[in-house]
C-alpha cells in the first residue's frame, strides 16, 4: 500500500474513532437514501435466513443433513460423479413396513395391507425427492445467486461509501491545516460513491418482482407435491377399505385343536419298510454311534496371529452392530476388529475389515491403537 493509501487509512480510523468514542457526528444522508438502505439490510438478512430454513424445511433431520453433506464431500474428494441422497422418513417407513410385510406372507390380511401402505410410502418419498429438485433449482439457487452478486455488489458500493464519508469528514473537520485541493477531490468521491450506491439499491428494490417469481414457483412445488401425494393417498385409501371388506365378508375358520397325544400315536403306528418308528429311531442312532468322530484342527493359533497383526496397526473394537444405510458406508458386527485408516471429521471414521472399506461413526467403536498424530 502506498504512502496516501496509509494516510487515507489514518484519515477513516481516526475519524470513526471520533464518532464512536467522543460522539463526533458525521455527515447525514438523505433519508431516501437511509430508507433504501435499511430495506436492502433487511432483504440482506431475509435471503441469508430463507436459504437456512429453506433446506430445513425440506431437510428436516439435522443429523441426516450432515451426514449427507459428509458423503458428498467424501465423494467429490474420490472423484465419484453420482451423490448420495436425503434419506426421505417416508421412504424410511415404506421399506420398515414393506419388509414386514412380505415376512407375513401373502395369506396375511395386514401383511398385504403392509405392503400396500409402503409401496405407497415409496412412491411418496418419490415425490418429496422431486419437490426437493424443484425447490432447489427454482427457489434456493436464485436466492443464492442474488445474495452473491447483486447484494454482494451493493453491500461493496455501500462500504466504500462509507470508507469515503469518513475520509471526507476528517478532512472537512481540518479546513485549513489540509489543503483545499484534496477536500474537494474527497466531495468528489463521496458523491461519486453515494451516486453509484444509490443507484445499485434503487435498481434492486424497483425489480423485487423477481423475488415473488421465485416465491410463486416455491408455492407451486408444494402445492405439486401435495397434490401428488394426495392422489397417492387416495388410491391407497380406497385399496385398504376393499381389503377391509374382502376380509370382513370371508368365512370364519373354525378352530380345531391337534392333541399331542393323538399326534404320538400316530407316530408309533406308521410302518415304514416293514419296521416302526421307534425301531428305525434305534438303528438311526446305532449308525450315527458307530461312525468316528473326527474334529478339524483348532484355528486358535492362525486366530491369534492374524489378531496380533491388526494390533500391530492403528484398530478399533466395534461396541454394536452398524448396518450400512448409505453408499461408502461399512457394516461390522459387535466385537469386530477394524483396521483404521482415515478419520473424516468428529463423528467419522475411515476403515477396512474383510478386505471391504468405507466409513463408519465414531461413537460405534471403541479405539485399540489410535492413528498417528
Amino acid at each position: 500500500m502506498s504512502v496516501a493509501g496509509l494516510k487515507k487509512q489514518f484519515h477513516k480510523a481516526s475519524q470513526l474513532l471520533s464518532e464512536k468514542i467522543i460522539g463526533a457526528e458525521g455527515t447525514k444522508l438523505d433519508e431516501d437514501f437511509m430508507e433504501m438502505e435499511r430495506k436492502i439490510e433487511v432483504t440482506n438478512k431475509s435471503v441469508f435466513d430463507l436459504l437456512s430454513k429453506t433446506t430445513e424445511y425440506l431437510q428436516p433431520n439435522p443429523a441426516s443433513r450432515a451426514k449427507l453433506n459428509m458423503l458428498n464431500t467424501v465423494s467429490k474428494i474420490r472423484g465419484q460423479v453420482k451423490t448420495t441422497g436425503y434419506p426421505q422418513t417416508e421412504g424410511l417407513l415404506g421399506d420398515c413396513m414393506l419388509r414386514y410385510g412380505h415376512e407375513l406372507g401373502e395369506d396375511s390380511v395386514f401383511g398385504g395391507a403392509l405392503v400396500d401402505v409402503g409401496e405407497a410410502m415409496r412412491q411418496m418419498a418419490d415425490v418429496k425427492d422431486s419437490l426437493d429438485i424443484n425447490v432447489k433449482q427454482n427457489f434456493i439457487d436464485p436466492l443464492q445467486n442474488l445474495q452473491d452478486k447483486d447484494l454482494k455488489e451493493i453491500t461493496h458500493h455501500l462500504k466504500k461509501l462509507e470508507g469515503r464519508r469518513l475520509d471526507f469528514d476528517y478532512k472537512k473537520k481540518r479546513q485549513g491545516k489540509i489543503p483545499d485541493e484534496e477536500i474537494r477531490q474527497a466531495v468528489e468521491k463521496f458523491e461519486e460513491s453515494k451516486e453509484l450506491a444509490e443507484r445499485s439499491m434503487f435498481n434492486f428494490l424497483e425489480n423485487d418482482v423477481e423475488q415473488v417469481t421465485q416465491l410463486s414457483a416455491l408455492i407451486e412445488a408444494a402445492l405439486e407435491y401435495h397434490r401428488q401425494s394426495c392422489e397417492i393417498l387416495e388410491e391407497l385409501s380406497g385399496q385398504l377399505q376393499k381389503r377391509i371388506s374382502t376380509a370382513s365378508g370371508r368365512p370364519k375358520r373354525e378352530f380345531k385343536p391337534k392333541s399331542i397325544r393323538s399326534s404320538i400315536e400316530t407316530l408309533d403306528n406308521n410302518q415304514h419298510n416293514g419296521l416302526s418308528y421307534s425301531s428305525s429311531l434305534k438303528s438311526t442312532a446305532d449308525h450315527i454311534t458307530s461312525v468316528p468322530l473326527s474334529w478339524p484342527e483348532s484355528p486358535t493359533t492362525n486366530g491369534n496371529n492374524h489378531q496380533l497383526e491388526v494390533l500391530d496397526q492403528p484398530c478399533c473394537r466395534s461396541l454394536y452392530d452398524f448396518e450400512p444405510e448409505n453408499e461408502g458406508e461399512l457394516g461390522f458386527k459387535e466385537g469386530d476388529i477394524i483396521i483404521l485408516t482415515n478419520r473424516i471429521d468428529e463423528n467419522w471414521y475411515e476403515g477396512m475389515i474383510n478386505g471391504e472399506s468405507g466409513f463408519f461413526p465414531i461413537n460405534y467403536v471403541e479405539v485399540i491403537v489410535p492413528l498417528p498424530q
